[in-house]
């Protein structure tokens, strides 16, 4: 579907515990915030007004800014101007509600999390007008089983999410295996669970030059791994993983990235880890990083690891072959989906630092296999962009539109 702006749509985005304008890989600032920021603005480019709704983390910030044409930035007071752990924030639910029902009017509520799905969906109803709900990350009860570094959640969340995934008029899964989470643990109805993956700016994440990347098959090589700072990131396979590669070969670990802040003295233990596997001089920590400096650091890597416990898409493995970089990454989630195994990257079935070793070494030392992962990650990647994931949007929105208008003229009749 190719949508047009003859008639465009009122949306928010709503945001609640982290705002889609703050810099990806600082504190809780990761793939959601990237998703919702560059969907908004490709909804803009197609002609629709767009609000992001986030809560108010400084003093300083004002109630509304304008980042792009089309695309207006507002923040809500709930609780401290100041940064908050992410697991306090079901504190501030009620106050943002109340902010959040002063605002519009909106044809379509669009959460994401479940605190923002909370805080949206009472104020959806009251005006009759549709809710959607992307969660980008859903909790698991004791009972179900956990990978390492995933905790699980407390019942307020997992409530929470079970009612969002029945009440929403639609929930938007970034791949079919969170769609697979949302019908199977949230019980959501097969036919309101839609699928819109994510797009990549494949204009900042680009290849560097062939003379740029023959030169790099003749010098010592970095791989990248981008992440969070936490355990579910798994980055402590990563630095094991390298340490475990050959001397001969051994490439530096950079690692982009802020400590969450549920992750209290994180990265001492990575670098701890590192001094004890004799890798100490070889492991650098960047802090998080722009979307340029991060597409830099990308395309003059040899590779990209994604060695998460967990994840419902993977956006970073998408970038990485953007910038024409193999990548080697977990069998975790939608990360199967992000990487085609053997054509753009290879997936890694173990969690064994030797077994990721091989593959490491196996691809700087093969430039053929290397160049061809590269090149096939690059041609993937142009095909996903973010004005194909917001037109997915559109039509699901103006789908829900129309299911809401239907009932209530059914109502009426």
């Amino acid at each position: 579907m190719i949508d047009t702006p003859a008639t465009p749509l009122r949306i928010a985005l709503v945001s609640l515990h982290t705002s889609p304008g703050d810099e990806p890989g600082s504190g809780e600032v990761g793939g959601m915030n990237v998703v919702v920021r560059h969907q908004a603005e490709a909804l803009a480019d197609l002609g629709h007004r767009v609000e992001i709704v986030t809560r108010r983390s400084s003093p300083t910030q004002p109630d509304s800014v304008e980042i792009v044409a089309g695309v207006c930035l507002r923040f809500l007071s709930a609780g401290p101007a100041q940064p908050v752990p992410k697991g306090e924030h079901d504190a501030f639910i009620e106050p943002f509600r109340a902010g959040l029902a002063e605002l519009g009017p909106y044809d379509v509520f669009h959460a994401h999390h479940w605190f923002s799905g909370m805080a949206a969906l009472p104020v959806a109803r009251e005006r009759g007008v549709p809710h959607v709900q992307s969660f980008h990350s859903i909790a698991a009860d004791a009972a179900t089983p956990l990978s390492e570094g995933e905790r699980p959640e407390s019942a307020g969340r997992m409530e929470g999410e079970a009612f969002l995934a029945r009440e929403s008029d639609a929930v938007v899964a970034i791949s079919e295996a969170e769609a697979d989470t949302v019908r199977s643990r949230l019980g959501a109805a097969a036919e309101r669970v839609v699928i819109v993956p994510p797009g990549v700016d494949g204009s900042v994440f680009r290849p560097a030059s062939a003379a740029t990347r023959a030169a790099a098959h003749d010098r010592p090589r970095y791989v990248v791994a981008a992440a969070r700072v936490q355990p579910l990131k798994g980055l402590d396979l990563a630095i094991a993983a390298v340490a475990a590669v050959p001397e001969a070969v051994r490439p530096d670990l950079v690692i982009a990235g802020d400590a969450s802040s549920e992750a209290t003295g994180y990265v001492e233990e990575l670098r701890a880890l590192a001094d004890r596997l004799g890798i100490g001089d070889r492991v650098r920590f960047v802090g998080p990083q722009s979307r340029p400096d991060l597409a830099m650091l990308f395309r003059n890597a040899g590779l990209v690891l994604v060695p998460s416990h967990s994840e419902t898409y993977g956006l970073v493995a998408l970038e990485g072959s953007a910038s024409g970089v193999p990548v080697v990454a977990a069998a975790a989630g939608g990360l199967r989906e992000a990487v085609v195994d053997g054509e753009t990257g290879i997936v890694v079935e173990s969690r064994d630092p030797d077994v990721w070793a091989g593959v490491i070494a196996t691809v700087l030392t093969d430039p053929a296999l290397a160049d061809q992962l590269a090149a096939a990650g690059r041609e993937r990647a142009e095909r996903l962009s973010w004005e194909r994931s917001a037109e997915g949007l559109v039509e699901t929105y103006r789908s829900v539109i129309a299911r809401v208008e239907e009932r209530r003229r059914s109502a009426s009749a």
